[in-house]
C-alpha cells in the first residue's frame, strides 16, 4: 500500500522529508495506519490527540490507545482535553461541527508552536466519497462534487488514493491494533446511512464504484481548476461589465463566483441576476451591490456622516478626507479637487455633507437653478456615486460647490473679485 500512498505524496508534492508533520491521531485505524506509515518511511512526525469526552469511557479507551502507541514506537504525543458539549450549546452549534471546530483550531496552533509544516489527517478515499454522495444529496454546484482534496491550507491528507479495506489489510499484515469507534457502527447521521446502507448497495451495482465516483471527482477538480482560472481574472474588480462576459458560452458560473467572493449569499445571488436597473442589495459581509443596466458595481456598504462645520478658514479633516480652505489672489481654479470663490460673496460658517434630496444650485455657466439630482443624471453618475456626491454649503444656505463637479454662478470669481476663497480636498 505503501506504494500507492507515495505516489500520491509524489503527484501533490504533500510532504517533504525535511520537514517535521504533525499527525492527527484518533486511535482508529485510518490515522493509526497513517502514524506507523509515515513514521516506518522516514519521516519527521509527531502525534496530536484530541478527547471531546463525548463517549465516556470509549473516550479515554482511545486517548490511553494512543498514548501506548506513541511510547512504543518513540513519537511525541501531544493531548488535549475539550468540553464539546459546553462549546457547541456557547456557539449554537451542532456537536459534530464543535468537534471540528475545536480540533482544527488546537491542530493549527500546535503546528505553529512546534513549527510543523503541515498537519497530517487520515481521509482516505471512501471519505471522499461519501462526501460527495452527501453533497449531492443535500445539493450542490460543481465544488461540492470535487470531494476531499490532498490540500487545505496546512491541512494534508495522503490517504485519499488508498480505501478502508487497503488500511485494513495494510494494519491485519502488519499485526497492528487499533481501536473502533462505535457511533460509526450505527446508522444516526447522514455519513453514517451512506457508509452503512447506500454504498453497499451501489457495490451490488457495481463494485468498483467508489474509484469510479473518485475518479469523476478528480476529473471534475480539474475542471473546477479550469474555472478558477477564469473567475479569478474577475475575483478583485469593483466593477463587472456583463457585456464583457458574452465571450463565455456561459458567464452565470463566473458572476455566480464574483458574488460570492464579496460575501453575497445564494438567495440574494437569485435576485440580483434577475433584479431591474437601479436595484441595491447589501451582502452579509458589509459590501453594497448597485445593478447598472449591464453592469454590476460593489463597493463598501456606506456609513452614516456627521456634517461638518467649517467656521473659518484652516485644515479640516472629514473622514478620508482632508480639507484645506484659505483666502489667496485672485484666480480661477481649473482643477476638479480644488474650487475658488469670490471671497465677498461666500459667507461663514460652511457646511461639508453629502447631498440631499431637494438640493438645488446655480451651475456656474446657467442662468437658472438645477437639481443636483437632474446635475448628476446628466453628468452619467452611478447610484453609488451620487449617495457619496459631497456639497459645501454657505451660512445663506447657498450651495457654492458640488465637490469636483461644479460652483454656483452667484458666487463664482468675477474681474471685479478683489480676493478668493480656495477650498482644497485632498
Amino acid at each position: 500500500m505503501w506504494s500507492k500512498v507515495d505516489s500520491y505524496i509524489r503527484k501533490y508534492k504533500l510532504l517533504d522529508f525535511r520537514e517535521l508533520y504533525l499527525v492527527a491521531l484518533s486511535g482508529g485505524a485510518d490515522s493509526v495506519a497513517l502514524l506507523v506509515m509515515l513514521r516506518e518511511n522516514g519521516y519527521r512526525v509527531h502525534a496530536a490527540h484530541c478527547n471531546f469526552h463525548l463517549r465516556g469511557d470509549e473516550s479515554d479507551r482511545d486517548e490511553a490507545f494512543c498514548v501506548s502507541l506513541c511510547e512504543r514506537l518513540g513519537i511525541e504525543l501531544h493531548r488535549v482535553h475539550f468540553d464539546t458539549r459546553t462549546y457547541a450549546e456557547l456557539h449554537k452549534v451542532s456537536i459534530e461541527m464543535a468537534a471540528r471546530e475545536l480540533r482544527y483550531k488546537w491542530f493549527e496552533q500546535l503546528r505553529a508552536d512546534i513549527g510543523a509544516a503541515g498537519i497530517c489527517v487520515a481521509h482516505h478515499r471512501d471519505d471522499s466519497v461519501e462526501t460527495v454522495l452527501m453533497n449531492l444529496v443535500r445539493g450542490t454546484g460543481l465544488r461540492g462534487l470535487c470531494g476531499i482534496q490532498p490540500r487545505n491550507g496546512f491541512v494534508l491528507r495522503p490517504l485519499l488514493d488508498v480505501s478502508r479495506e487497503d488500511i485494513e489489510a495494510y494494519l491485519a499484515a502488519k499485526g497492528q491494533k487499533y481501536v473502533t469507534d462505535r457511533t460509526n457502527l450505527v446508522d444516526d447521521v447522514m455519513r453514517n446511512k451512506i457508509r452503512l446502507n447506500i454504498l453497499p448497495i451501489l457495490r451490488e451495482l457495481n463494485p468498483a464504484v467508489s474509484e469510479n465516483i473518485q475518479h469523476t471527482a478528480e476529473h471534475l477538480t480539474e475542471a473546477q481548476r479550469v474555472l478558477d482560472g477564469i473567475t479569478e481574472l474577475y475575483k478583485n474588480r469593483k466593477l463587472l461589465d456583463l457585456n464583457e462576459l458574452t465571450k463565455y458560452s456561459s458567464s452565470e458560473y463566473i458572476i455566480f463566483e464574483w458574488l460570492k467572493y464579496y460575501g453575497f449569499n445564494g438567495n440574494q445571488i437569485g435576485q440580483i441576476m434577475n433584479a431591474e436597473t437601479g436595484s441595491i442589495f447589501t451582502s452579509p459581509t458589509g459590501n453594497d451591490l448597485l445593478v447598472d443596466r449591464r453592469r454590476l458595481i460593489v463597493e463598501p456598504s456606506m456609513k452614516p456622516m456627521k456634517n461638518m462645520v467649517i467656521p473659518e478658514t484652516g485644515k479640516y479633516i472629514i473622514g478620508d478626507n482632508s480639507i484645506k480652505v484659505r483666502y489667496c489672489t485672485p484666480y480661477i481654479s481649473k482643477k476638479s479637487h480644488v474650487a475658488t470663490f469670490d471671497s465677498a460673496q461666500v459667507h461663514f460658517p460652511l457646511t461639508v455633507r453629502r447631498v440631499e434630496v431637494g438640493d438645488r444650485m446655480i451651475p456656474f455657466g446657467l442662468k437658472g437653478s438645477k437639481l443636483l439630482s437632474n446635475l448628476m443624471t446628466d453628468l452619467k453618475m452611478t447610484l453609488f456615486e451620487k449617495r457619496r456626491q459631497l456639497v459645501v454649503v454657505d451660512a445663506q444656505g447657498i450651495i457654492v460647490w458640488a465637490v469636483g463637479l461644479r460652483t454656483d454662478q452667484r458666487v463664482a470669481v468675477t474681474e471685479r473679485t478683489t480676493e478668493v476663497l480656495e477650498i482644497a480636498f485632498n
